[in-house]
């Protein structure tokens, strides 16, 4: 029977992906309309993506197939969502991502930033938050969390082997030890509590002090281990949140708002996000610091905060800190070239079309409409990534070459310099997957409007106007937050995001005012291991068990929904205009007032 049930297990995927179609196939039989077999196919696509039975991006194809044979919209209108402008913006985006990490740009902001803060615990802490958050608005949150972990284990290890050394150097030759948070013993006396005060059982004595500090100071470092590691991969999720092409499910938001409201004005751009996100996203990391700094470091400022001299421990791990960033050299022109681009896009997001003055974007080009973008501006400075050398010592020894013997090696020089970017770096690390997994959400958004599901769902959710809008939120945002433990938040979002419009515009409220916190919410799955790949990196390092997870990221939740329906309740009534319904949501409803 144990066999029988092994081989049920091993083979589940096969089955859910064979028996749920016919499972739910009743629907469009017994009501034959176009809004019951929308129903399906999202249905079908929800539990595919729930249960990971095939890839997600191959789910995210399924409207391709399923949507021209049920006769609710034509292939060619189905395809053309796939490739839309949210799409060119996250792969200019995540080619900058690229960039950054193909020359190791990253790794020195953040060892620059470290050496700064210090090694002292809870400030250790603080720096490895900030970094890994800032990191992660603009790179891969699984690549940050992937590259900072090592480091911090290694800063960890070496304050441990440094406070051993320094436990038997005090005991054994009876010095002061000032090492790194070492409770104050006397010696004296501890050794005559173990030896009797008999000189012959001296080492013995040592020896068993030595092992009961070993036992306290490994106690010690795992619990920091703990919280280092959940501080990484958490402040990687909350950093996402900050820009638009921070995480997936901001673009995929992005994207909706665009289809399901064209004419919406470019209510979420670059700029406005950020205005909003930023300080969302710092609010949240302060939080969680100190719930982490609370659950493994405690509240004594005195030694977590370091106040007083530096010791030997800190100074050994500020050397390790030291001696990495040591490794990377001097800036490359490469790097200062990725960096110059990096920034000159940033500029360029923010004073597009910045809100409380005409952009350059609207002086420019977009007096009649929409024509540039976010999306044109991150493919053309991505593109310039192809363009621009990484290297110019061979072009200046060309260029000052005034005869007589050929520069050395100039047959190697003649296969010319590498660009920043090529397309074998790109390919091997674009995750295109998400392309099609973000067109597929679009795809969704769009049948369920022209079959009428939309509409449906809207009218069905109306007897929600009686709930105070505020009450509204939160509820949505915890039935987000704990959905995305257990699924992938690209594919809550895609789920979500059209019914919540749906709603919205029936009741009367302002669509961002349930759309923008649940989209956050979405980024916050803190609990679980297989929730996010930075929850998995870290779990993997081998010191986290589930249940320490869970009781940090369950608090963290409720953390992070608060402050979102705190910030979406103040300063995003006041960016949004919140507080009254747009015009560009159609809607026959009369407002709610938030």
């Amino acid at each position: 029977m144990a066999s029988v049930l092994r081989w049920l297990w091993v083979n589940r995927n096969y089955f859910i992906i064979f028996i749920t179609p016919f499972l739910i196939l009743p629907l469009p039989l017994v009501v034959p309309s176009p809004e019951a077999r929308c129903g399906f196919a999202i249905i079908l696509m929800a539990l595919y993506w729930c249960t990971e039975c095939m890839p997600l991006a191959v789910t995210a194809l399924l409207p391709v197939i399923l949507f021209p044979m049920m006769g609710i919209m034509e292939s060619g209108k189905v395809c053309v969502e796939y490739l839309k402008d949210t799409n060119m913006l996250f792969i200019g985006g995540l080619l900058v991502a690229i960039a950054v990490e193909h020359w190791n740009l990253h790794k020195r902001i953040a060892l620059s930033v470290l050496l700064i803060v210090g090694v002292r615990p809870a400030l250790l802490m603080l720096g490895f938050m900030i970094v890994t958050a800032f990191l992660s608005m603009w790179i891969s949150n699984t690549a940050t969390t992937a590259m900072m972990l090592p480091i911090s284990q290694a800063v960890l290890e070496q304050l441990s082997a440094t406070e051993a050394d320094a436990d038997e150097k005090e005991l054994r030759e009876g010095q002061d030890n000032h090492a790194f948070e070492l409770a104050e013993v006397n010696i004296k006396q501890a050794l005559d509590n173990v030896t009797g005060d008999k000189p012959n059982n001296m080492e013995a004595g040592i020896n068993a002090l030595l092992e009961r500090r070993r036992r306290e100071r490994e106690a010690k470092y795992l619990r920091l281990f703990k919280g280092m590691s959940l501080c990484v991969c958490y402040s990687a999720s909350i950093g996402g949140t900050a820009t638009l092409t921070g995480t997936t499910p901001n673009l995929i938001l992005k994207g909706q708002m665009d289809d399901i409201f064209p004419d919406n004005n470019d209510v979420i751009n670059f700029a406005s996000w950020f205005g909003f996100a930023f300080p969302n996203m710092v609010l949240m990391l302060a939080l969680s610091w100190l719930w982490l700094q609370f659950m493994y470091l405690g509240f004594n400022f005195k030694k977590t905060f370091g106040c007083g001299s530096k010791n030997e421990g800190d100074k050994d791990a500020y050397r390790v800190m030291k001696n990495e960033y040591k490794k990377l050299g001097t800036m490359s022109f490469a790097e200062g070239a990725v960096l110059v681009i990096f920034v000159i896009l940033v500029i360029l997001w923010f004073t597009r079309e910045p809100g409380f003055m005409p952009g350059w974007a609207t002086e420019l080009f977009n007096k009649n409409g929409q024509y540039v973008t976010d999306g044109t501006v991150a493919i053309f400075m991505s593109t310039l990534f192809f363009v621009i050398p990484s290297r110019l010592d061979y072009l200046l020894d060309y260029l000052f070459y005034k005869g007589g013997e050929k520069p050395k090696n100039d047959k190697k020089k003649l296969k010319g310099t590498p660009t920043l970017l090529n397309w074998k770096v790109v390919h091997e690390r674009m995750p295109w997957n998400i392309v099609l997994l973000l067109g597929g959400g679009f795809a969704l958004a769009k049948g369920s409007e022209v079959s009428g599901l939309s509409k449906w769902l809207g009218q069905s959710l109306a007897p929600l106007r009686s709930i105070p809008p505020f009450a509204i939120s939160l509820i949505l945002c915890f039935l987000v937050g704990t959905f995305t433990e257990c699924s992938s938040n690209t594919a809550t979002t895609t789920l979500f995001l059209p019914i919540l419009a749906s709603m919205a515009t029936t009741i009367g409220l302002h669509p961002l005012y349930v759309m923008l916190p649940c989209t956050i919410s979405a980024s916050l799955a803190f609990m679980l291991p297989v929730a996010t790949p930075p929850n998995a990196i870290a779990f993997s390092y081998g010191n986290l068990k589930v249940l320490d997870m869970a009781k940090a990221g369950f608090i963290l939740n409720i953390i992070g929904i608060l402050s979102i329906n705190l910030g979406i309740n103040t300063w995003g009534t006041a960016m949004f205009s919140l507080g009254t319904f747009p015009s560009w949501a159609n809607a026959t409803n009369p407002p709610f007032s938030v």
